[in-house]
Order: C-alpha cells, then sequence, then structure tokens
C-alpha cells in the first residue's frame, strides 16, 4: 500500500479574558510543626484578603507547596567554618483567577500590597475556555495538512483515498501572557488613595500553535 505523509500545521491568536494573580508565601521556623503551622496561618490571612474581594476560600489553588530545612554557616572557637542547623523554610505557591476587570484588579492589588502577610505575587492573563480553543487550532492543524496533502498529491500525479493514522502529540499548550515577564512583584505598601485606582492594563493576544500528522492511503 502506498502512503502520503502529512503534518499540518494550527496556529491561532486568542484574546484572554482571565486575570491569574500567582502569590507566594514563605516564612521559617526553627520548628517544624511551627513552619507548617506558620504557613497554615498565613494562607488563611491571604483568603481573608481575596474573600472580601468575592472570592470562595476554595478559589485559591495551590500550584505548589514545599518545605526545606535551613542551614547556616559558622566559625567554631578555632575559627573553622562549620555548618549548623537553622530551622525549617516554606514556600506556598498559589493561584486565583477571576474575569478580567482592571477595576476589580487594581482593589485587589492594593489590598495584597497592604496584606499583613506581604505575598509575592504575578499578574498574568489566560482563557475562559481553553478545551474550545484547543479544539480549534487542533482543527486548523488538520486542515492545514488536508491541504498540504491536496497540492502534494496533486503534484505527483496521485489521488488521496482513506486516511490510515491521525498523529497527535497532546503535548500542553499554556494559554498565558504576562506583562511583567513572568517576575513576581514584592509587595509593598501602597497609600489609601491607591485603593479606587483601575489597572490600565491590556494584555496581547496569545499566539499559539500545534502540529498533527496525518497519513493517506493514495492511488
Amino acid at each position: 500500500m502506498k502512503t502520503i505523509r502529512v503534518t499540518g500545521k494550527g496556529q491561532i491568536k486568542v484574546h484572554p479574558d482571565m486575570t491569574r494573580i500567582t502569590m507566594t508565601l514563605a516564612g521559617k521556623n526553627r520548628d517544624y510543626s511551627k513552619t507548617l503551622r506558620c504557613s497554615s496561618e498565613d494562607t488563611e490571612m491571604l483568603k481573608d484578603v481575596l474573600s472580601s474581594h468575592g472570592f470562595e476560600r476554595s478559589d485559591l489553588k495551590t500550584l505548589n507547596f514545599d518545605v526545606d530545612t535551613e542551614y547556616e554557616n559558622y566559625r567554631d572557637s578555632k575559627g573553622d567554618y562549620k555548618r549548623r542547623f537553622a530551622g525549617y523554610s516554606f514556600t506556598h505557591t498559589m493561584k486565583v483567577e477571576f474575569e478580567s476587570d482592571n477595576d476589580r484588579l487594581g482593589r485587589i492589588l492594593y489590598s495584597l500590597a497592604n496584606c499583613p502577610v506581604k505575598p509575592e505575587f504575578r499578574i498574568s492573563y489566560t482563557v475562559k475556555e481553553p478545551e474550545k480553543v484547543k479544539n480549534m487550532l487542533l482543527g486548523n492543524a488538520v486542515t492545514d495538512a488536508m491541504e498540504k496533502a491536496a497540492v502534494l498529491s496533486r503534484a505527483a500525479g496521485t489521488n488521496l483515498k482513506e486516511i490510515q493514522t491521525i498523529d497527535y502529540s497532546w503535548s500542553k499548550i499554556d494559554f498565558e501572557v504576562s506583562p511583567s515577564d513572568g517576575f513576581m512583584l514584592k509587595s509593598c505598601a501602597m497609600d489609601e488613595a491607591c485603593s479606587g485606582l483601575s489597572m490600565d492594563i491590556e494584555p496581547d493576544d496569545i499566539e499559539v500553535t500545534d502540529t498533527v500528522t496525518v497519513i493517506w492511503e493514495i492511488a
């Protein structure tokens, strides 16, 4: 059986309609249980802040949680450098998402900047229905493969018959764009006059690509 193998490329631009705030809390304590308790208490305070802006406490999703041992260098009585245990440190990275609204974003950032636990945070944008966009992208890739296959078969003087296989990578597509270029911003005190400010941010379109490989029988 003769076949033709063609890889089609799908490309799509979509305007983000969801705002994502990624927040990281950090702290340390010499006692392991106190470190965990500190993390839990700080997270609850962060939930308190967000709930005042219409979020459910369950809307705050954990992306990563880690507890590490900490050591410090010191000189002993002979002047030699030694290492000793200094305690435990935790980092807790979370996210919250909401339909894009610059007025609401401004109020949330003001609260985070004045939050007692002082999280680091990053603003990014994504789409509300990623699966819908993925399906459109996949459809574009298959259409591209069909158009290429038709051109090649005509040029070769053959006819396309039934599709034998369609190979799709199923790779993860990240629908996210960040005006801050991915850097975390450190919370700092903001004047009360800033509490009602609207954030003048207009994110760029998200451009994504993906491929499919289709094999046809030819005659």
